[in-house]
């Protein structure tokens, strides 16, 4: 490790559906946060790791922010919550509709936060240059605290740029994780989310929020990995939807997340899904920590 070591944790926040994981993937350039067009994508408050011999990034990717209306949801911004707190650098993502956090609270700490704060107006590439200066103009205003980058995390536009600003603002530091460490997430997490992300994409309306994924067995074989996972529903009604006629629909769900599931590991997977009900597990607490809602 070389002398003036800079290392970190830079966190990313911002409102449901503004790209925070598509920014966090293209920083550390591998697929770790799954990406959908649906709003609670993202449950978790999720690690990826970029390691150099010069420096250590640890981006964390969070829930987005809202007004929790059930226990899960209190745990999700008990994530972000956590990521305030343990900031060396914040990153804000928002969109070009965003006129603050949905979260009062959360708008309040951002006003008083003492960590370097880059506000980040992203999906730049969908409105004029007109329009980019005036949401310049208008988040200086909202936060004179806050350094103000529009870019594009889904094109990079800029990301390098991060990067750059990033680098400059780390505190010299610690290797918190060893070099080729990429994510604090197990294989197994990388497995849930995988199918969870196939559910969000597969079924509408309530369906996919009442969905959680528990990876019951992995077995690695020297030319197979083998996958049990459990798929729990709150109620009997949505395990009938998940499964569909003749199951065809979980089969679907299957197909395209070994699929995934292949290219991540770069080796054959072999999946069997099973859907499960466990009643009402959003509104429990006992059950959400089973399911590793647990704040620090």
């Amino acid at each position: 490790m070389k002398e003036n070591f800079k290392s970190g944790f830079v966190n990313i926040i911002g409102n449901p559906n503004v790209g925070k994981s598509t920014l966090m993937n293209q920083l550390v350039g591998e697929r770790l946060s799954i990406i959908t067009n649906k709003v609670q994508t993202t449950r978790h408050r999720i690690l990826g790791i970029v390691t150099t011999d010069e420096y250590q990034i640890i981006f964390s990717d969070t829930p987005g922010i809202l007004n929790p209306a059930y226990e899960l949801q209190n745990k999700m911004m008990g994530f972000v919550d956590e990521a305030f707190k343990d900031a060396d650098i914040l990153l804000m993502v928002v969109e070009p509709t965003d006129e603050g956090l949905i979260n009062e609270d959360f708008n309040e700490k951002l006003k008083k936060i003492e960590v370097p704060l880059l506000l980040l107006i992203n999906k730049i590439d969908t409105i004029s240059q007109e329009k980019v200066e005036g949401l310049v103009d208008y988040w200086h205003k909202q936060l004179p605290n806050a350094e103000i980058l529009p870019i594009s995390a889904l094109s990079g536009f800029n990301t390098n740029f991060l990067v750059e600003k990033i680098k400059e603002l780390l505190p010299e530091g610690p290797l918190y994780y060893p070099k080729d460490q990429l994510t604090d997430k197990s294989e197994r997490f990388i497995i849930n989310e995988t199918i969870r992300e196939k559910i969000l994409e597969n079924y509408q309306k309530e369906i996919p929020y009442a969905v959680e994924v528990v990876t019951q067995r992995f077995l690695e074989e020297p030319d197979i990995i083998k996958i049990d996972a459990d798929i729990f529903v709150e109620r009997e009604s949505q395990k009938g939807i998940i499964i569909g006629h003749k199951g065809q629909s979980l089969t679907k769900v299957g197909k395209e997340a070994r699929e995934d599931l292949e290219k991540f590991f770069n080796k054959k997977i072999f999946l069997k899904l099973f859907v499960r009900v466990k009643k009402n597990w959003r509104k429990n607490d006992n059950e959400l920590k089973r399911f590793g809602y647990t704040n620090s």
